[in-house]
């Protein structure tokens, strides 16, 4: 690059001072030359903010009202931040050394490459991928994600084997490099996703328009995830199997939007029934719930819908099962997976 574009490291904070404590340091030694750190406070009720104005004084602080989850809390953050590339970044992220420059210099190199996340991996256990993105995300049939180095709940150690720049589905949240123009012309999260699916969902909105979503093998940050919702909260269940639903009725055409529905609720009913052999009496509920909120809100969510273009970027997607071939077919890892069975 002979220029660098500005770019803004945005961080939404709510209540997270101990993330923020343990991690801003690693951002803020970022060696990127056109530079603003931004903190998106989600309206919090602790003393998260005044240290960073005591500790980080270079750090603009920007604050939302009340608390509009991760997709309405950017959305309403970014509004008032002017560079031309945004860095959604979340707090319970370390970064590394040169994290920022790789990543820009692929998105540099293709206009229609628009959003793309870096090599993430486990905070807790280095040298392995991490759940949320891993080496790039996917999406099978019936809508269920997964990412080269993650598959449902199997996460790989990274022996190199995704080392290589590639065009994916979607990109995590956790760290999502996106052009501000794409960014403002998808018009950001769905903010009634509120939390989770929310990235998915506008990645998959970017590929109508005819964009790319790449991985960068050569930027590396470590996540410790499940920072704001535990993994084994019923909440965390709800807005999962709610969104995701959501996020398919929105970006399927219209026939395969019914078709694929109509198995997923099959799908969604042995989800349920597991969640009651094991005891989780909650997350059951939990996805009744989602299952309510869909058939309540299907008008409302289907006036989302946007005309279907006639050919559109579709790369990523699986077509088949993930979850059959994870449970019946035994595949555990990304590697294992028939390339031809990809779009």
């Amino acid at each position: 690059m002979t220029a660098y574009p500005k770019v803004a490291v945005v961080i939404l904070n709510w209540n997270g001072k101990f993330f923020l404590e343990k991690f801003l340091p690693s951002v803020f030694n970022s060696t990127y030359p056109n530079i603003e750190f931004i903190i998106g406070d989600n309206a919090s009720t602790d003393d998260s903010l005044a240290y960073v104005r005591q500790n980080f004084p270079k750090f603009t602080i920007l604050e939302n009202t009340e608390n509009l989850g991760f997709a309405g809390g950017y959305n309403a953050i970014l509004e008032k931040v002017d560079a031309d590339y945004f860095v959604l970044l979340n707090s319970d992220v370390e970064v590394t050394e040169n994290w920022i420059e790789p990543v820009i210099k692929q998105l540099e190199s293709d206009p229609l490459l628009v959003a793309c996340q870096p090599k993430i991996q486990s905070y807790h256990q280095k040298g392995h991928f991490e759940h949320a993105g891993a080496a790039g995300g996917f999406i099978d049939y019936f809508g269920f994600p997964f990412c080269r180095g993650r598959i449902l709940d199997k996460v790989e150690k990274d022996e190199g084997q995704y080392n290589d720049p590639i065009e994916v589905f979607w990109a995590t949240g956790a760290a999502l490099f996106i052009k501000a123009h794409a960014w403002r012309e998808a018009n950001g999260f769905d903010a009634d996703f509120f939390a989770h699916f929310e990235e998915i969902d506008l990645c998959w909105r970017l590929k109508r328009m005819g964009y790319k979503i790449g991985y960068c093998p050569n930027s590396l940050i470590y996540h410790v995830g499940g920072g704001t919702l535990n993994t084994s909260n019923p909440q965390k269940t709800y807005l999962n199997f709610r969104n995701n639903m959501v996020m398919m009725q929105k970006n399927l055409p219209l026939g395969q939007a019914i078709w694929r529905l109509a198995m997923r609720l099959w799908w969604d009913l042995f989800a349920l029934i597991k969640f009651l052999v094991d005891g989780k009496r909650k997350d059951a509920w939990a996805v009744s719930r989602a299952h309510q909120y869909f058939f309540r809100n299907f008008f409302r969510n289907a006036r989302k819908r946007t005309k279907y273009p006639k050919k559109y970027n579709n790369k990523g997607q699986y077509k088949n099962s993930i979850i059959w071939d994870y449970y019946v077919n035994k595949i555990h890892k990304y590697s294992e997976l028939d390339e031809n069975n990809f779009h």
